[in-house]
């Protein structure tokens, strides 16, 4: 039996990608198959694509590291698990496919009554952004946050969960239509960077006191006028770098502001860490059962058009998630 699978044969951009049938996979011990029905598109899958990850597959593998669906297949000594049950799990790569194989210890329960696509945003985001806030930033209620990169997938996750740990939160994005979707995840300031100078807005709306927490997935030309505008004993969490640039910062400056520059990396975070990393996936579960996150996806696409899913985040117009639907209904 084939399946249907989106391939990078030779790395380059989303436009060398192609949709081709590959064979079936089968779950070894301790594994299962997951019957994909919505694979989410994030920045590590325009990476890996152009062998700029540091993670490196061997050609031709499928991206896709975000997906949601239905358990088809267990492996022997699998347990806790079983067929037809609803999951989402992160897989690395090979997500967009029709069916991918990944270790059950991997898979997370979709709660009753959440849809498998809005599932399939979930994960990196919030997991991303729960991290950083919590675990690497302290986040504290009253601190001021400003977010970078607002409207997109981990920035607009960062917006909702500073505003729900009770911070003030400053979204900067470069469009006033992404500003408007952060103001509803609850932005109560907002700076439009491509109309706007950073520092001097940031500067203004904090009174020159300046921002406790600083949350950069874009890197580039934004980082240094950030750092600059941080208030004493702030954090700078490094997230990515989307805007391609990994910037050279001035180490003066996290002297002179007393402040510390801090990676972010959830991927090893919750291979380094299980039991932490599962305690922050089953407070976040229960937010999400509770109402209070609502993942955004603003666009989809079909299996066949799986490489322009890829383009839109390529190009920056992506405001919160964007979806592959593998399976439709």
């Amino acid at each position: 039996m084939l399946v249907k699978a989106l391939l990078c044969k030779t790395f380059g951009p989303p436009e060398s990608l192609v949709v081709e049938e590959v064979e079936d996979p089968r779950p070894g011990p301790g594994q299962v198959v997951i019957d994909v029905h919505a694979c989410a598109v994030n920045f590590p899958d325009l990476l890996i694509i152009q062998d700029k990850y540091q993670f490196k597959p061997q050609l031709p593998f499928s991206p896709g590291g975000e997906v949601a669906g239905v358990i088809g297949a267990v492996g022997e000594g699998v347990g806790g698990v079983a067929v037809g049950d609803r999951v989402l799990a992160s897989t690395g790569w090979g997500g967009l496919a029709e069916k991918v194989v990944i270790d059950a210890a991997g898979v997370i329960p979709v709660p009753e009554g959440i849809d498998l696509v809005h599932a399939s945003a979930f994960l990196y985001a919030y997991g991303t952004s729960h991290h950083a806030l919590k675990d690497r930033a302290g986040l504290r209620a009253g601190e001021t946050l400003l977010v970078l990169g607002a409207a997109g997938g981990v920035g607009l996750s960062a917006v909702e969960l500073g505003a729900a740990m009770g911070a003030v939160v400053i979204a900067a994005a470069s469009s006033e239509d992404k500003l408007e979707l952060c103001r509803s995840y609850g932005a109560a300031m907002t700076v439009n960077y491509a109309t706007e100078d950073l520092r001097a807005t940031v500067k203004e709306l904090t009174g020159g006191a300046g921002v406790d927490v600083v949350y950069d997935p874009v890197g580039g030309p934004y980082s240094e006028p950030a750092l600059r505008s941080m208030a004493w004993d702030g954090r700078f969490l490094v997230i990515g770098f989307a805007a391609g640039d990994i910037p050279r910062i001035p180490l003066n400056l996290p002297l002179l502001k007393g402040c510390s520059v801090v990676g972010v990396f959830w991927g090893a975070f919750a291979g380094k860490e299980p039991e932490r990393h599962r305690q922050s996936l089953n407070e976040l579960v229960g937010w999400w059962q509770e109402g209070r996150l609502r993942p955004h996806v603003s666009s989809t696409y079909p299996l066949d058009r799986a490489a322009e899913a890829i383009r839109e985040l390529a190009d920056r117009k992506a405001k919160g998630k964007v979806v592959v639907i593998v399976r439709p209904g």
